[in-house]
């Protein structure tokens, strides 16, 4: 066999099932390979596109998904995917192709350091020197982004390197345990949680993982403490639990925030600081001393930042750790007497959810009636995933979840174009669950080559174009900071039309009253759904007086 051949048989043992990509040239020995798997290569329209399909395949699988791209602009493209997954913490798995190795040393046609470029936004960047090292560097680069916490690593394959004749077999997958914290550490968090007269918990990113939000759940029941969840952190608790404080993460003096100052202990759980930055949700001072106790509990120790003075640190993985704390929680209940009231803040939130649900209107449609009618016609275990753009505060904050991963938004790098790819994603990995995709049409327009993908393999999916005909986010910032804003706007296609012309079905909207059947007669159809909706972002400006400026970064 040759190293191509050793390559794939290695990424068989991993328990790969599909690689996402565009190839080339420089990728040919390994595709001719793939055709002698069991693994289904899936043909992408753009390398972005297969990096955010994989990213989604990860978050939802919990092993790292797989996008290939050939050499010099296909390695390019790949980036923003890759460094999404990453910063997202998203385990995924980047193969490349190389210039024939006899001329990388010089100035030659497509030939750039691609190793060099993916190191700073992947856990671990590799190249193959020689067909003998493959199982090793095949195995290492699975182990490392599938570690919590997960990310990206990166393999590169020379174009004549994958021709050598090779020997060798993979290495047996093995899965480490990962640590658990100290026992006196865990008796030190106990000890300010029993103090506390008003603590409440911030789940992150890592909350929806690994069984941590089995325990977590567990340990609201018996204590009686209030979730507040970042926008990656959604479903960790039931939006239906009494103790659900729903999203933080979108303006400056939002209940959740009014909550989160008041009390007097934060107990952050699986939370990356790219999040929400622990500046603008803030800590409670008097006269200058931080009366705000933190503790931190996560895989990882805290990032240094000047706002968040963590008291203690539990380090380890957070499904035992907080089974060790409910072994440890006794007869303690949070008892809400004094500053805010985490109930009567969630009855205002749950009242501001269904303020719009009964719109009538022609033309422009209010966000939160769109929110109120997907929320509707979506199981628990259904999925949406929402793009970036103002969008994505509105979904942040009136779409609420059941269950972990059933919410998907970008919100460490953030990047636009994310939805459309990452819905096809979503029905691969679950077929029988119905996946909306939220998306701008700034948004949507980064990536719309892959409507063909989707209709190419198959995916019932429907995705949500909110038009408005400009950067909306860009313009809610801008006129919040400065009273006006630059020019934002453009056109857009007959989205309807653009739908049928990649043998879709494409509705417009035309009355919110309409929406709701509109959506459903969508899940129907056999194959993607494309739905135009006029909307109305007035509101935006709206709920800037209501609640503040917007603090999330975009």
């Amino acid at each position: 066999m040759n190293a191509a051949d050793l390559f794939v048989e290695c990424l068989e043992n991993e328990g790969v099932e599909f690689i996402f990509g565009v190839p080339g040239e420089e990728n040919a020995h390994l595709m001719m390979a793939l055709q002698k798997s069991p693994i289904r290569f899936i043909l992408c329209r753009q390398e972005q596109g297969a990096a955010f399909i994989a990213d989604v395949y990860g978050r939802l699988t919990g092993k790292p998904g797989v996008c290939l791209a050939t050499l010099g602009p296909g390695a390019t493209n790949l980036v923003t995917g890759v460094a999404d997954a990453n910063m997202d913490r998203a385990p995924l798995v980047v193969i490349t192709g190389q210039a024939d190795s006899r001329r990388q040393h010089k100035e030659s046609h497509q030939n750039m350091d691609v190793v060099g470029m993916f190191r700073p936004i992947t856990k671990w960047a590799q190249p193959i020197i020689h067909s003998k090292n493959i199982p090793e560097v095949v195995r290492k680069a699975f182990k490392l982004a599938g570690m919590e916490k997960p990310g990206a690593c990166h393999i590169e394959l020379a174009d004549d390197i994958a021709a050598f004749e090779a020997t060798g077999n993979p290495l047996p997958v093995q899965t480490p345990r990962r640590p658990v914290p100290d026992e006196k550490v865990v008796d030190a968090a106990m000890e300010l949680i029993f103090k506390a007269k008003r603590p409440i918990i911030l789940a992150g990113n890592g909350a929806i993982r690994c069984r941590a939000a089995k325990q977590l759940r567990f340990f609201v029941e018996k204590t009686g403490i209030f979730v507040i969840n970042t926008f990656m952190g959604k479903g960790s608790i039931p939006r239906t639990s009494p103790f659900c404080l729903f999203t933080i993460g979108l303006q400056a003096h939002d209940y959740s925030r009014i909550a989160i100052q008041e009390a007097d202990l934060v107990i952050t759980l699986g939370y990356d600081l790219v999040e929400y930055e622990p500046h603008l949700w803030g800590q409670s001072t008097i006269k200058g001393i931080r009366t705000q106790k933190i503790i931190h509990i996560d895989f990882l120790p805290a990032e240094v930042d000047e706002y968040y003075g963590v008291d203690v640190e539990v380090i380890g993985d957070l499904a035992h750790t907080l089974w060790m704390m409910n072994e440890r929680i006794g007869n303690f209940r949070a008892d809400y007497t004094e500053g805010c009231k985490p109930p009567a803040l969630r009855k205002a939130m749950l009242e501001d959810f269904a303020v719009h649900k009964d719109d009538d209107t022609k033309g422009s449609i209010r966000p939160q009636k769109i929110l109120w009618d997907v929320r509707e016609l979506l199981g628990p275990h259904d999925i949406l995933l929402s793009d970036v753009g103002a969008h994505k505060m509105w979904v942040a904050r009136y779409y609420q979840c059941d269950e972990p991963n059933t919410c998907l938004i970008p919100n460490g790098f953030c990047p636009m174009g994310f939805a459309l790819p990452g819905a096809i994603a979503a029905k691969i990995v679950y077929p029988e669950r119905r996946v909306v995709a939220v998306c701008g049409d700034g948004g949507f327009l980064m990536n719309l080559q892959e409507l063909e993908t989707a209709v190419r393999i198959g995916v019932n999916i429907v995705i949500l174009i909110w038009e408005d005909k400009e950067y909306g986010l860009i313009r809610w910032k801008q006129e919040n900071q400065f009273g006006c804003h630059t020019d934002l706007h453009f056109d857009n296609p007959d989205f309807v039309k653009l739908a049928e012309s990649f043998g879709c079905k494409g509705f417009k909207v035309e009355n919110s009253i309409d929406f709701k059947d509109i959506l459903e007669q969508a899940f129907l159809y056999n194959g993607p759904v494309l739905i135009s909706v006029p909307i109305d972002y007035r509101e935006n400006k709206l709920l800037s007086q209501r609640l503040g400026k917007v603090a999330c970064p975009i």
